[in-house]
């Protein structure tokens, strides 16, 4: 039974593959309104990299925006900005968590902004990010997740970091939703009805990571579905060293522990209330990371080389499959070479994933937020700058 419950992990992503194939979701209609965003930019000790953030939310093609820079534990005298949609906030005491620097931005909204979407310092945009949201706003979803693409492919471990990317957002984001249950939240390039975010966390306290772990269970929970647009578009900085992979994993890996159980809650949900959307999310939140069962299902396969050979071979198979499938999700996304040509290194980017693992446990003492030592890239990918055209 336990080398079934991770042995499926391996079969998961081609399931997913057949089921958004079967599905037929049509297209939900809903009334068209006007939409008011408020673009929430949270950095916590460091805001090296707003400036550029900001300059890449001016030129969004778009009318109506506010931008919010919650700068929570920072020194903001270099800081200063003319444009009037900027609005640049300093919280009098330390806030120290996603949740609360996000209500500390609404509690001073300058207006009633009927839609919020969050972007972390590092990140940039592409200008019709929020005309591709608007998009999915309009058939009716409360909540949207877009991708975060790569924006440096600096180190072989940025490559690693993005791959991984690219196939979450194909499998978790894509196909997920294309076969009827919703796309995972991933911290950032997420939008919402100001009143479904507000529901969701507004009374709940999330200390540490993973607050985008509770607000996706909550928003499955209360029977809606989180839609996925690949064209709304968020340029994030990939880790490109060691020490800073290691910190950032384990703060992922401690946020696995603490709210995989979300997931039972949701499958048994699905089961008694015959919903698809809440029983395929479930299997998705009670997934262990990649490299742990990837570890787990080597383990089992040599154990039974003597204990039964036959199940070795279904691992074995397991295994082609799952390779497959992450081939698949590179092959379908326009991944670049650099990507490709640093799969070879993906063993040493496991073993440090082993060193976050042994850090996991006091992963939020360690680091609050992922700082970035390596030079951190201010514009926006050219092969970026090409889309849409």
């Amino acid at each position: 039974m336990l080398q079934v419950l991770i042995g499926y992990n391996l079969i998961l992503p081609l399931i997913i593959y057949v089921l958004s194939f079967f599905k037929s979701d049509k297209t939900k209609t809903a009334e068209v309104v006007m939409a008011d965003y408020a673009i929430i930019v949270t950095a916590y000790e460091d805001v090296t990299n707003i400036p550029a953030v900001v300059d890449s939310l001016l030129a969004l093609n778009h009318s109506q925006y506010m931008v919010y820079i919650v700068a929570d534990k920072c020194d903001i005298s270099e800081l200063h900005f003319d444009d009037e949609r900027i609005i640049l906030l300093r919280p009098e005491n330390t806030l120290g968590s996603n949740t609360r620097s996000h209500f500390y931005a609404i509690n001073n909204f300058k207006r009633a902004h009927n839609r919020l979407t969050i972007i972390d310092s590092d990140n940039l945009v592409h200008p019709e990010y929020l005309n591709e949201l608007d998009k999915c706003f309009n058939q009716g979803y409360s909540a949207v997740q877009g991708v975060r693409e790569a924006k440096n492919l600096d180190t072989t471990y940025a490559c690693l970091d993005a791959a991984r990317d690219i196939y979450y957002h194909f499998y978790d984001g894509k196909l997920l939703f294309k076969a009827g249950s919703s796309a995972t939240l991933a911290g950032s390039g997420m939008a919402f009805t100001t009143r479904l975010y507000r529901d969701c966390l507004e009374n709940r306290d999330v200390s540490g990571a993973g607050f985008d772990k509770v607000l996706q269970y909550i928003i499955v929970d209360k029977l809606y579905r989180i839609a996925f647009n690949e064209r709304a578009i968020v340029y994030d900085q990939k880790t490109s060293e060691t020490t800073q992979l290691v910190k950032q994993r384990a703060r992922w890996i401690n946020t696995w522990f603490k709210y995989f159980g979300f997931g039972f809650k949701l499958i048994f949900a699905g089961v008694t209330r015959f919903n698809a959307n809440q029983f395929l999310f479930g299997l998705i939140l009670v997934r262990p990371p990649l490299f742990i069962f990837l570890a787990l299902s080597v383990l089992f396969a040599a154990t039974n080389l003597w204990i039964n050979p036959l199940y070795s071979l279904l691992w074995f198979i397991g295994w082609i499959i799952f390779v497959f499938s992450f081939l698949m999700a590179l092959w379908q996304s326009d991944t670049d070479k650099r990507i490709y040509r640093a799969l070879t290194s993906i063993p040493k980017f496991i073993f440090f994933q082993f060193v976050s693992l042994t850090k996991a446990g006091k992963a939020n003492k360690l680091s609050v937020a992922t700082k970035h030592t390596a030079s951190v890239k201010t514009e926006i990918p050219d092969a970026g700058k090409k889309k849409y055209i």
